[in-house]
């Protein structure tokens, strides 16, 4: 698919999207200049006031000429951050010898996404092609409607009509910021769910499903979050949300601890609080920075309240430009709960979201505390951008392909359950070392799209191809 994408555009006159620089004159360097404007343009729909947000520099501000090429470069990469642009271009204009403009050129994306739903109800395409035999009666069909940048203030709007092998409707809406100086923001969120079929167990770390005629479970979900961020790398977030949560009594008879003690309801408060240091260059897809995380979730409060959980989890990523189209990076995360023994519903696992070792995407290795670690080396092998003027939607003239080879070394490390140890039960891969390493592509295109291909080796002298949609880490 992608070679014949790339056959019918060779024909198009490339572009690129790194930041422009005027040539500094003699009469620049090594002085102290005055910023007298800011020009933003090509936000046709984006509020400047979004764009200056992420501006290092004010009119009136002060800067040595020797430092504003690198300035000027972070303040670029955290207005494409922001995801609302196609390309984005930071550079200076000379009036005098000691007065500037700035000149922000952005290409804005295309924000009203309809997408229809057909997608695996599964963790990932290896689990749903080796544990359930590709069955077409795990797809999830319906339609996702996202409106990004709202009222050009980069608010989210998201609405999910889902069908299929789990029924669920969601609504959320993200408001960056509620106030002038553009530091406080709130997200609301919605939710509902009534599946059919339904994961009640974990036999040798696989999920075991029960198929109904009726809804095996229903859940309600609603929360909101307040999040503070005082300057450009640093988020706060605290979030408060209610989960009513009933299940069909086949449940409970088939997993007495779905809920605990043969329990047909679960009903809990929860509070979170979290924080983000964000450093990458190109969130989507970064090649330098860091980024540090830490979250700390409360489950259980309120009087209807039938739960009790503490978690933590903190992680580090680390990204280094080894030169010539080299890079590597490191990713790092450990997590914490107590106590240990919690309603099936409450486990914690790696092979959830993206907190894998490659090679085990087919398993689900439960534990109240789990360690991870994932090392890549990549090599840009193929890079090219296209300007596709035939286009009729200006949003999408624009196509980035880039390609990566890399190689890899993931190790984690889960802590069983009390109850599975007892019982005997998914002993197989926790308590021990786990360990993937493997080659692999990295496929990154517009949108931030990124298509992973990957053969991976285990230590239990496993090994295959994996296949992912979604970004690493």
């Amino acid at each position: 698919m992608w070679a014949l994408i790339i056959g019918l555009l060779t024909s198009v006159q490339p572009t690129s999207r790194e930041v422009v620089q005027l040539p500094v004159t003699d009469s620049l360097v090594n002085r102290v200049v005055n910023v007298n404007r800011i020009i933003i343009i090509g936000n046709k729909i984006t509020r400047s006031r979004i764009i200056s947000r992420e501006l290092s520099l004010s009119p009136g501000d002060t800067i040595s000429t020797n430092r504003i090429k690198a300035v000027l470069e972070k303040d670029q990469q955290k207005i494409y951050n922001l995801r609302l642009f196609n390309t984005v271009t930071v550079r200076w204009l000379e009036l005098t010898s000691n007065q500037i403009d700035l000149l922000v050129e952005v290409s804005e994306r295309w924000y009203t996404f309809p997408v229809p739903i057909f997608e695996l109800s599964d963790r990932n395409f290896n689990e749903w092609v080796q544990n359930y035999g590709a069955d077409f009666k795990r797809i999830n069909y319906g339609l996702r409607l996202y409106q990004y940048n709202f009222r050009g203030r980069n608010e989210t709007l998201r609405f999910t009509a889902q069908f299929g092998f789990t029924r669920r409707f969601e609504l959320s809406y993200r408001i960056p910021y509620i106030d002038r100086q553009q530091k406080h923001g709130l997200i609301i969120d919605f939710s509902y769910a009534e599946p059919k079929n339904l994961a009640y167990f974990t036999d040798d770390h696989k999920l075991t499903f029960e198929e109904g005629r009726k809804t095996l479970r229903t859940t309600y979900g609603a929360g909101i979050t307040y999040t503070f961020r005082k300057n450009f790398y640093e988020t706060h977030s605290f979030s408060v949300g209610y989960v009513d949560n009933q299940i069909a009594d086949t449940i409970a008879y088939l997993n007495p601890n779905y809920y605990g003690e043969g329990s047909v309801t679960q009903r809990y408060g929860g509070i979170t609080y979290s924080w983000v240091s964000e450093h990458r260059d190109v969130v989507a897809y970064p090649l330098h920075g860091y980024q540090i995380t830490a979250l700390l979730h409360k489950a259980g409060f309120g009087f209807e309240s039938n739960v009790n959980q503490w978690e933590m989890n903190l992680t580090y990523a680390k990204y280094f430009d080894l030169k010539k189209n080299w890079y590597f990076s490191n990713f790092s995360s450990v997590y914490l709960s107590t106590p240990a023994n919690q309603p099936y519903t409450l486990y914690s696992a790696l092979g959830y979201r993206r907190q894998l070792v490659k090679g085990y995407e087919v398993y689900v290795i439960e534990g109240p505390n789990f360690f991870l670690n994932k090392s890549t080396l990549r090599k840009k092998i193929f890079s090219r951008t296209w300007q596709i003027d035939d286009m009729p939607i200006e949003q999408f003239r624009y196509f980035p392909l880039t390609i990566y080879l890399k190689t890899y070394l993931d190790v984690g490390y889960v802590e069983n359950y009390p109850y599975y140890q007892e019982q005997n039960l998914n002993t197989r891969l926790s308590n021990r070392m786990l360990m993937g390493t493997g080659v692999g592509l990295d496929i990154v295109t517009a949108y931030d799209a990124v298509i992973r291909v990957e053969y991976t080796f285990t230590r239990e002298k496993t090994s295959g191809f994996f296949f992912h949609m979604k970004k690493e880490f």
